[in-house]
């Protein structure tokens, strides 16, 4: 076979799953298989090698490989990065301990407080000092430097991060500093705060700093391992990787940012849940997205993704702000929770089943899966309450052992809260999904947003035998599970732009907006971020959005403010007030006048194509669903097992009807239809679930 423009690969590694998603021409194939978290690489390349196979091509064919992971993620919530150094002005080695010195829980007298990913012993003092206009108010003292890389040496430090005072405004210092321990240390991975995360706030960007340089050496070595035996393997093409913006990059920026990964691979799953909505004309979505680890929540307004440009990894308390590490980076926002298929669920000190945030992974995995794991998860209270059938799960390539299942949740759960097997896999699910709803709620109390008139699409290996529940408990009336949910991130890969954004902070007062300053400052970052996006598309046409971040003087924080793409003059300083008020109007109802309003910082985001749609219509006819044959389900609301239809979902087409409750297969997944929903195949083949009384 002849390469093909159209050949491309999406591979998602997640904490128990590693996904791969094969689209040649209109064709699409799909395949899942066990993380192997030791070796990442092994489960990627055994998997891509299954779906090239599958679609008869061979790997020289593939012309492009993308790639979302999680193991920036994991690396910072397990704390298995590198052994990392800070140096940084003298007097705020422990900006980073310090904080914002206030209290998330306010009446927790034993408030754990997450550890900087750098010791006190690592943060090492140098004499400087530039003040917020970027003039230099003490000179780097080169001594305080040399004496610095001393200790880098003697320490073994395998990655230094470097944030001094203001950088952001006149980085010399930390270049500077940066160029003596290359000429000392050239293997030590090194990080600059100016860089990384150039804008006002010292302990987010020293934060940032901090988790990009902690994370290098593993990534470094994890993405030119991959492409080395991707290589070997037969693969010509080019890899990106996913950044948790939403776009994709070159693995050269990867290597030198690795904390833009940290959403990689749930920022598929957004984009998925995105064009989803664009194919269905719906202007208010969530996509819920629940693996074998994690569960994620996000928001879409006419097709587009809620984004922030800060947020937090590694909560100590669940969804509590304040609680974890602070990043400062493009961001697609969504709440992540400790809640898939293989979250361990136990008794708490009150008596109470918990589910999460502990996960089994894929090793062990789940007690059903017969690799050695002894708790009992979520996907074992699946199997035990029968929506899982043991026999067909993954296509039938792993059998799963439901007796085992059963015994796990008898003895740690049953056993001691005096209840049947069934009723104690029911309170295993139901906490795990009132655990995601709350999160839904939650979010959407912090984002401003109704719940109610959205509709749910649902994807990942869990989602969908959970969508039902959740929708009811967070008055949703209709839910999508999209063609290939089970691989959704995937597929979500392939329709992300190679993309890249950046942010400068610097201060302007719009009283003496400076046209010429603010058209230089554009000028430098659309060349640096075009730089980026043409390594990864080099003769696509380009697209370019500009915004900034706005405030009135005095104010704490500050709002988005979408500016015109375009050479500014002084008259636009008339403009720019405008469209921030606008802004402002919005979000607090109305403007403050005679206060003055100023830019912190200045964003560019600029974008090639994205690779396409999903699929078209293809149209709806009656369609009678025959079932394939019928098998004991538990009712939560009658409270006991009921002989329901199985559908494969390869036997539907468009136009099917199918009346809850029932359960629909396929290889990847199965959907639950609870007795509350009806469920139809749509005209793209999607299943769409539709409450009772909204219909």
């Amino acid at each position: 076979m002849t390469s093909s423009p159209a050949i491309r690969l999406g591979v998602d590694i997640g904490g128990t799953f590693t996904d791969v998603a094969l689209e040649v021409d209109d064709r699409r194939y799909t395949a899942k298989g066990l993380t192997t978290p030791q070796a990442p690489e092994r489960a990627v390349l055994a998997i891509v090698r299954a779906v090239i196979a599958e679609a008869g091509i061979a790997p020289g064919d593939v012309r492009l490989i993308i790639h979302g992971t999680t193991l920036a993620t994991n690396a910072l919530i397990e704390r298995k990065g590198a052994k990392t150094a800070l140096l940084t002005t003298d007097g705020f080695r422990d900006t980073i301990e310090i904080r914002h010195e206030n209290r998330f829980e306010q009446y927790d007298v034993n408030i754990d407080l997450p550890p900087p990913l750098v010791p006190r012993r690592l943060r090492l003092p140098i004499r400087e000092r530039i003040d917020a206009q970027g003039e230099v108010l003490v000179p780097l003292d080169n001594d305080s430097v040399a004496r610095a890389i001393d200790t880098l040496a003697a320490q073994n430090v395998e990655a230094v991060a470097i944030g001094f005072l203001h950088s952001f405004t006149n980085p010399d210092h930390e270049q500077r500093t940066a160029e003596a321990v290359a000429r000392r240390l050239p293997d030590l991975a090194v990080t600059l705060s100016s860089e990384v995360s150039p804008e006002m706030r010292e302990y987010e960007r020293f934060s940032t700093a901090c988790a990009n340089a902690y994370l290098q050496p593993l990534i470094g070595s994890y993405v030119t391992k991959l492409e080395r035996e991707l290589k070997q393997a037969g693969f010509r093409c080019p890899m990106l990787l996913m950044t948790s913006g939403g776009g994709i990059t070159t693995t050269e920026t990867a290597i030198r940012f690795p904390v833009r990964l940290v959403e990689s691979g749930p920022a598929g799953g957004a984009i998925f849940a995105a064009c989803i909505a664009r194919q269905h004309g719906l202007d208010q979505v969530v996509s819920f997205d629940m693996g074998g680890t994690t569960a994620k929540i996000c928001f879409i307004d006419k097709a587009r993704a809620q984004t922030a440009r800060m947020f937090e990894v590694a909560r100590i308390y669940r969804f509590v702000k304040g609680s974890g590490l602070p990043l400062r980076i493009p961001v697609i926002e969504m709440v992540e929770i400790g809640a898939g298929g293989g979250s361990i669920a136990g008794i708490d000190s009150l008596g109470r089943i918990a589910v999460g945030p502990r996960s089994a992974g894929s090793e062990p995995g789940p007690v059903c899966y017969q690799r050695g794991g002894g708790e009992p998860t979520v996907t074992d209270a699946d199997v035990a309450l029968g929506r899982i059938d043991p026999a067909t799960f993954s296509g039938g390539k792993m059998m799963l052992d439901a007796d085992a299942a059963k015994r796990a949740i008898a003895e740690r759960i049953g056993g001691k809260l005096n209840l049947a097997v069934e009723h104690a896999a029911l309170g295993i699910s139901e906490m795990v999904d009132e655990n995601m709803a709350n999160a839904a709620r939650v979010h959407a109390i912090e984002s401003g947003k109704d719940l109610r008139p959205r509709t749910l699409i649902a994807f990942g290996g869990a989602a969908p035998l959970h969508a039902a529940r959740v929708a009811a408990k967070l008055n949703i009336s209709r839910v999508i599970i999209p063609i290939n949910a089970g691989v959704g991130s995937a597929v979500g890969l392939l329709r992300a732009p190679v993309a890249y954004e950046i942010v400068r902070g610097r201060l302007m007062r719009l009283s003496s907006f400076d046209a010429a300053a603010a058209n230089r400052l554009f000028a430098q970052m659309r060349a640096e971020a075009e730089e980026i996006v043409r390594r990864g598309a080099p003769d696509a046409p380009l697209t370019e959005r500009r915004s900034a971040f706005m405030r009135y003087r005095g104010q704490g924080h500050e709002i988005a403010v979408e500016l015109p793409v375009r050479d500014f003059t002084a008259a636009d300083r008339a403009t720019i007030t405008a469209l921030f008020e606008d802004a402002y109007r919005r979000l607090y109802s109305r403007p403050i006048p005679g206060v003055e309003i100023e830019i912190l910082s200045w964003v560019i985001a600029v974008s090639a194509p994205a690779e396409g749609e999903l699929g078209a219509a293809i149209g709806t006819k009656p369609h009678e669903a025959k079932p394939r044959a019928h098998r004991p389900v538990f009712d939560p609301q009658a409270g006991e097992f009921q002989n329901v239809p199985i559908y494969w979902r390869a036997d539907l087409a468009p136009g099917a009807r199918i009346a809850g409750p029932a359960v629909i297969a396929e290889d990847d997944t199965s959907t639950v239809v609870s007795p509350l929903f009806d469920a139809t195949i749509d005209e793209f083949g999607y299943i769409a679930l539709v409450r009772r009384e909204a219909v």
